[in-house]
């Protein structure tokens, strides 16, 4: 190890290295202004986001180098080095013979701010390592370690070998290279220049907030698919509709980025409902939708049925949208810290601000590892004033979500509108850390803050810390929509070309309920809904809560049915005591439908009934309707990322075909990229590679 040792002495001392004089004198001087401007200042230091210093030239060769001493150090040594060998000197050694003229790799300056933030000076050779963010960004362990202590014997020898190698190659190439030099008063924000010389000052250098990269830790409620129900034991089906789309959109980002979506992110129901369909419009207010029936084969089951149910909200004038009052309640955490949260999140709410009237009021509450109001009460017309509240939110800390909510409700209640839409509008990726995280304690207390009149609403924002799990929780129990935000398109989708149906609530409390006839249905299966199933006297008990149904908005119900004693029966007739037919209505009627629902202003519920009969079947899937035909795409594809318990052989090629054969019409081009999406789940991955 001596021998080593001495021999890489001997490497260092072939050449004396003397910093330049005004070089050094000009490097202390800004030191000296930068330790002075720091003592009167609180802003942070470091490098902010900038563009990466290219190599120019002849330097590639070099960089490699570079690239694989500093490789060599941080996998094969174990310990810090110190004295006369620290990472500092040798990174000074290598790339330049003198301080103040550093040729700068490529992952040197901008991706080690600490390096960049401290003049670099022979005298404090052992400055890198003493600093403890200097030591993790370097994978050194701890500083003050003697050399012959601290390294092994086969890494110094590896280490002499390649320094010495590259001193001797670097100094035959330094006299013909363009030098980077650390001088002062050049701004390193913009392009770099193609010049021989990149002066940094060093008091206007910003450290980068990093970047949050969760992975891994996404939370999903773990629910079974609804069983297959004996219509003889069990006829009667009971659900709370739901209006939400971020199954969808979560689906969605998990296959653009190459991987299948984890089996419980996928609601069918919401998949289903993220596409508008055709059905027949209502034309009173008193009476705010109308069922739309139809019966085809089931594409994935030759022997059974597909039962769709859907309506379709009335639609309100635009004289007749009532006031808002909107508070904006953003997670501002460290877990935002990524392009796809809090930046697109701000932007996300300045599309919302488009759809409002003059005299609404927003309001702006975030939190972190506390909470306060960013934003009092403002009217929607004080656009300029909302919008730098806004821009001016910076990501940082842990997640006091409980208390966020809290204040929120306060705030919405100061600015109650009688009559009007008082919302709260949680922005988050559901990361509660601070305070009360608990669910079901969350759950109480929103379900009586509802009773005020103030609603919630979610949007769920990134991948890899999502908690959708209480997402879902909240917007259930705040009597809103969970909406997930993935891209821009869909935040002008949400809040912008749906914003009459998240917002205005034309019905509250609707329930379902079918009872199936014996005589036509053996059996039956709820496709999707597992997380809105209600007990079967939850139907007419006005104290039981059930999802609303806003201005405009469709929903749709799939019901797969087997027929009596069909080869297709997943579930053998009894041996002993054998129910008897007991059949009194139709026998050419599938079911009687029910729906339930209260007005927005009323907590007495209303009654809508139908019967679903043999003239609401088609004999093939071709005579089907293009809605109909989609949707059993959309079902089949979700079935599809869930396991495919019931869909047979049913494949993803088969949905693709189906759904082309049910794209009609689509100017926005959702239906395309559903089949698109369909494509890229043929060739996902399974997992998530680990990020390293």
């Amino acid at each position: 190890m001596n021998k080593d040792l001495k021999r890489l002495e001997n490497a260092f001392r072939e050449q004396r290295l003397e910093p330049d004089s005004k070089v050094k004198a000009e490097a202390i001087s800004a030191a000296m202004r930068s330790f002075h401007t720091e003592k009167k200042s609180a802003a942070a230091q470091g490098i902010s986001e900038q563009t990466r210093l290219k190599e120019q030239g002849g330097r590639n060769e070099t960089l490699s180098n570079w690239r694989r001493v500093m490789n060599s150090i941080q996998s094969k040594w174990t310990y810090g080095l110190a004295g006369s060998a620290s990472v500092a000197v040798l990174a000074m050694m290598i790339v330049g013979p003198n301080v103040g003229d550093v040729l700068l790799p490529q992952e040197s300056l901008l991706e080690n701010p600490v390096v960049a933030n401290k003049p670099l000076k022979p005298e404090n050779e052992t400055a890198l390592v003493d600093n403890p963010q200097n030591r993790e960004a370097t994978g050194l362990s701890s500083p003050g370690v003697a050399l012959n202590e601290a390294v092994r014997d086969e890494g110094v020898s590896r280490v002499a070998n390649e320094a010495a190698d590259l001193l001797s190659a670097n100094r035959s190439r330094q006299q013909s290279q363009p030098q980077l030099h650390f001088n002062k008063g050049v701004n390193v924000g913009g392009a770099v220049p193609a010049t021989k010389s990149l002066s940094i000052a060093p008091s206007t250098i910003d450290v980068p907030s990093q970047q949050f990269q969760g992975q891994g830790r996404d939370k999903f409620e773990a629910v079974d698919a609804n069983p297959v129900k004996i219509v003889r034991e069990d006829p009667v089906s009971t659900f709370s509709v739901d209006v939400d789309t971020a199954s969808y959109s979560f689906m969605r980002a998990s296959l653009n980025s190459n991987v299948l979506p984890q089996k419980n992110a996928i609601r069918i129901e919401e998949l289903v409902n993220y596409f508008d369909y055709d059905y027949d419009v209502p034309t009173e207010k008193s009476a705010p939708f109308k069922a739309n029936v139809s019966i085809m084969p089931t594409p994935w089951n030759a022997g059974t049925k597909l039962l769709s149910i859907g309506i379709k909200g009335y639609e309100l004038p635009q004289v007749e949208t009532p006031s808002s009052n909107l508070v904006f309640l953003i997670d501002s955490s460290g877990s935002m810290n990524a392009p796809n949260k809090l930046p697109l999140l701000r932007n996300s709410f300045k599309l919302l601000l488009s759809t409002l009237k003059p005299d609404d009021t927003v309001s702006i509450v975030t939190y972190a590892g506390g909470a306060g109001t960013v934003l009092e009460p403002t009217k929607a017309s004080q656009k300029g004033k909302i919008l730098a509240a806004l821009d001016s939110l910076r990501a940082g800390g842990a997640t006091a979500g409980a208390e966020g909510i809290r204040q929120a409700y306060n705030l919405a209640q100061l600015s109650f509108k009688e009559g009007g839409v008082n919302r709260v509008i949680l922005a988050t990726d559901g990361d509660f850390n601070v305070g009360i995280s608990d669910t079901e304690a969350l759950k109480s207390y929103i379900e009586r803050k509802r009773e005020t009149g103030i609603t919630l609403s979610v949007l769920g924002f990134g991948r890899g810390n999502y908690n959708d799990q209480l997402m879902q929780t909240l917007a259930q129990n705040g009597n809103g929509n969970a909406s997930y935000i993935d891209t821009l398109s869909e935040a002008r989708k949400v809040l912008v070309e749906e914003a009459g149906s998240t917002l205005f609530a034309i019905a509250k409390d609707v329930k379902l309920q079918v009872e199936f006839n014996p005589a036509l249905v053996g059996e039956y299966r709820l496709v999707g809904y597992e997380t809105r199933v209600l007990d079967r006297e939850d139907f007419n008990n006005d104290k039981v809560d059930a999802g609303d149904i806003g201005a405009g908005h469709t929903v749709t119900a799939l019901y797969e049915i087997t027929p009596p004693n069909s080869a297709s029966a997943l579930v053998d007739p009894l041996r002993y005591n054998a129910p008897e037919t007991q059949f009194d209505g139709d026998a050419s009627e599938y079911g009687f439908l029910k729906i339930r629902y209260k007005l927005p202003d009323s907590n007495t519920s209303s009654l809508i009934t139908q019967v679903i009969d043999t003239g609401h079947a088609v004999q093939t899937v071709d005579a089907a309707s293009q809605d109909s035909r989609f949707a059993a795409s959309v079902a089949a594809f979700g079935q599809l990322l869930r396991g495919g318990q019931y869909t047979q052989d049913f494949d993803y090629d088969d949905v693709i075909e189906l759904a082309q054969s049910g794209r009609g019409i689509d100017p926005f081009g959702y239906r395309s990229e559903f089949i698109n999406l369909v494509r890229l789940a043929k060739s996902a991955a399974a997992l998530q590679p680990l990020k390293q």
